[in-house]
């Protein structure tokens, strides 16, 4: 027996019907987009300080290779300001979707200590990614500077407590951080002028406005070999093939080591497939051999290694510095 909906009835029919058909569709047009690969779009590498630096010179190393690897293009962003917390602020912001990536170093480990207050958590607003290298810096004067060894320079900062300035990438930045490490162990006191950027920074020393810091090797050593700046000492506690002639710091002050790193990361809650996948390419981009010999001629050495492991240095270093600004302060 047929049976026979009243036309008001047929059409609710009609329209629960359709309802559902598109509601399925729905469904499945979400999955296909959740199933789509990581990137469709390009990705932002942010980068916290002005062109120029160790950060940003290894991150225009290996974004090509993921934008090769990936089929996306990975674009480095400078944003500079606040000793990197203007830029890294912005990535702690961001959706967590795998398009805003931060490349760092360790003032995200050293701002906490350094920031009464800050924008962000250092640990809980982000996820780690990867490591990517590990870096010496080179502690530079200007030629006019009378110290041509660091022993020169100790005895000239002691005679002038306060008189003389040094530059930095900023307050946390790893030149900071190298410098801060030196006058403590040398007892010397200089006085901090921060810039935007390791690169703006150079330029005044270069230029005799400011008559030291410390550099990363990349972009000091053109200056160096053509004598607009004078190497005085390495940071790292082993001496760099790139700077044969130029000594450790640890040679004249035992224990001196100061290693700068850089590694990416994600604002916190960013899907485990997309970190994974970028971690693989950061590991596959590190075992090139024209990346492993770029990143031999700036001073520095890939590292690679998982997102655990990374994510375990960067706490680890965080209560490193806390207890070394804590000792400082009671002084």
């Amino acid at each position: 027996m047929k049976t026979v909906f009243p036309a008001s009835m047929a059409s609710m029919v009609t329209m629960f019907t359709i309802t559902n058909a598109a509601l399925a569709f729905l469904c499945l047009g979400a999955g296909a987009a959740a199933a789509q690969p990581y990137p469709t779009k390009p990705v932002r590498l942010i980068v916290p300080y002005a062109p120029g630096g160790g950060v940003d010179i290894m991150a225009r190393i290996l974004a090509p290779k993921f934008t090769a690897a990936m089929g996306q293009q990975f674009v480095v962003d400078n944003r500079s300001g606040a000793g990197a917390i203007l830029g890294t602020d912005l990535v702690a912001k961001a959706t967590a979707d795998g398009y805003t990536l931060l490349f760092t170093n360790p003032a995200h480990v050293s701002n906490p200590s350094l920031n009464a207050k800050l924008p962000f958590d250092a640990v809980r607003d982000f996820t780690a990614v990867g490591l990517a290298g590990l870096s010496s810096s080179v502690l530079v004067v200007h030629p006019a500077t009378a110290a041509k060894s660091v022993k020169e320079l100790v005895a000239l900062a002691q005679a002038k407590p306060g008189q003389l300035n040094y530059a930095s990438a900023g307050v946390g930045s790893a030149i900071f951080l190298a410098m801060e490490l030196f006058k403590s162990t040398a007892k010397i006191d200089v006085v901090h002028i921060p810039y935007k950027g390791a690169g703006p920074a150079m330029t005044d020393v270069i230029g005799g406005q400011v008559p030291l810091m410390f550099i990363a090797i990349s972009p000091s050593l053109p200056h160096i070999k053509a004598g607009r700046l004078r190497a005085l000492g390495t940071s790292s506690a082993k001496g760099l093939g790139v700077l044969p002639d130029v000594r450790p710091i640890a040679d004249t002050y035992t224990g001196f080591d100061h290693t700068d790193w850089y590694g990416i990361m994600a604002p916190a809650n960013t899907p485990a497939a997309i970190v994974n996948r970028v971690n693989r390419e950061i590991n596959a981009a590190l075992a090139a051999p024209d990346v492993r010999d770029r990143v031999l001629a700036m001073g520095a050495e890939s590292v690679g290694g998982s997102a655990q492991e990374f994510d375990a240095r960067i706490k680890n270093e965080i209560g490193k510095w806390a207890k070394v600004f804590n000792k400082n302060a009671a002084r």
